[in-house]
């Protein structure tokens, strides 16, 4: 038995672990917390390019998924809710910035991005392979930040979580033939955006 006395047990799988969590357990949402705080983190600090506002962003997705848990009707379909949650957070907050909003493109700003934000170099690579990831992965969010938010959104959630278009379309409120098109574009722009980089 845990802490909590409830007898939880970890090892569950993710759909019993959300109806425990629905249920009120509380180490069980915790669990959950754990498992996406950091992937949530991961997606709205690319969205946002600010690790206060992507702080944020996360905090107000799990409170809201915490609140929102007992009208979740498919357990299963927790990540994809939680991750729509989160998008449409970062949504909200790209269209409440001013027209002014200063985009990233400050070379020493792109470097602390990608301390947070960006997939590390592989371990055992020697040093001029992760100068050069490093460099790889500024220019990603360079380009990135081109995007419209929504494309942003829509590239974010297939090639970095893994999100199916039919998950994706639920989130953005697109359908699956929409999010082809609109990943078909993403992947173009930064295909020639990242040229440089080859």
């Amino acid at each position: 038995m845990d802490d909590h006395g409830r007898g939880f047990d970890p090892d569950l799988d993710e759909g019993s672990i959300v109806a425990r969590a629905q249920d009120g357990d509380l180490a069980a949402f915790e669990h959950l917390v754990v498992t996406y705080q950091d992937r949530l983190f991961r997606l709205a600090y690319r969205m946002l390019n600010d690790r206060g506002e992507a702080e944020d962003t996360v905090q107000e997705s799990l409170i809201a998924s915490w609140r929102g848990l007992p009208m979740l009707a498919d357990v299963n379909a927790f990540d994809g809710w939680l991750y729509r949650l989160a998008t449409n957070k970062c949504l909200d907050v790209l269209r409440k910035r001013s027209s002014h909003a200063e985009n990233i493109t400050d070379p020493d700003n792109v470097c602390s991005l990608t301390e947070a934000g960006a997939i590390r170099a592989p371990a055992g690579s020697d040093p001029a392979h992760e100068a050069e990831w490093s460099a790889q992965q500024a220019g990603l969010i360079l380009v990135l930040n081109t995007l419209p938010p929504v494309q942003r959104a829509c590239w974010l959630l297939r090639e970095m979580h893994g999100l199916t278009y039919a998950d994706i379309g639920a989130t953005l409120k697109i359908s699956p033939a929409g999010v082809r098109g609109m990943l078909a574009r993403a992947r173009h722009q930064i295909t020639e955006g990242m040229s440089q980089w080859r």
